[in-house]
């Protein structure tokens, strides 16, 4: 019986792969996904049927593969990160309730963009994407502010596009109401793929224009520090 492995492939580079994506690439007839993941798989999936669509064709690619198991092919759909994580095991256990599915588990971008920063991640912390695109601003809004009264330690995904380049300084806005100015803030663009790069800056001195959509934006709680250069969120040993 054909299954679906809905594949979390990391950063994108094949050091980020688990061996459980490694397997299911080789034992896949199809895999499906966004063209531009196609690309950062494309010398391990040879000689497949490849299936890939444009931007917000998220449903679109996750019928396909569905369908492609339905025909009695082992199919292969591809997210970046985790894709448990803003990926596509959802749209998968929601759609295809009648096939076997298999979710294969990738490094999301916030740790490795916590990798490359020290270890801001140590104690409690949360995702918020703002891309309003699915779900509303004034839900971000408030998630945000419970975040920020929460003393999370924040990951911001999605923070600026060519159609939201305000929607981080509204973000950083609500944060500042709770968290101090000094909080440090790492920015990470391009986490663990070609084009990498880092900043290490503060609440207060964001540099806004280094943000794009390919960066993470880890805004540290009240707790969090810097340490030669590193970025650190005590967990509370005694040390």
């Amino acid at each position: 019986m054909a299954k679906l492995y809905v594949v979390g492939i990391g950063p994108g580079g094949k050091e980020h792969f688990t061996q459980r994506a490694m397997e299911v690439f080789q034992q896949c007839q199809t895999v499906v996904g966004y063209t531009y993941y196609i690309q950062l798989v494309e010398e391990w999936i040879e000689g497949k049927k490849i299936i890939k669509t444009g931007m917000t064709g998220e449903i679109e690619r996750c019928k396909q593969a569905i369908e492609e198991v339905r025909q009695g092919r082992d199919t292969c759909l591809i997210s970046t990160g985790d894709a448990g994580l803003y990926g596509m095991a959802g749209p998968a256990y929601e759609l295809g309730n009648d096939i076997d599915i298999e979710v294969v588990p990738g490094v999301s971008a916030v740790f490795s963009a916590a990798a490359e920063m020290g270890a801001p991640l140590m104690h409690d912390f949360c995702t918020i994407s703002l891309s309003d695109l699915l779900t509303p601003w004034e839900v971000i809004e408030r998630r945000l502010e419970m975040a920020s009264k929460g003393d999370f330690v924040i990951s911001l995904y999605n923070p600026k596009s060519k159609g939201r380049q305000g929607h981080l300084k509204k973000a950083i806005a609500i944060i500042s109401q709770e968290i101090p100015p000094s909080a440090p803030v790492a920015l990470v663009k391009n986490a663990g793929r070609s084009g990498n790069e880092r900043k290490l800056t503060t609440l207060s001195s964001l540099d806004y224009d280094f943000v794009d959509m390919k960066t993470v934006v880890i805004v540290g709680n009240s707790q969090t520090f810097v340490k030669d250069g590193k970025m650190i969120t005590p967990r509370g040993y005694t040390l």
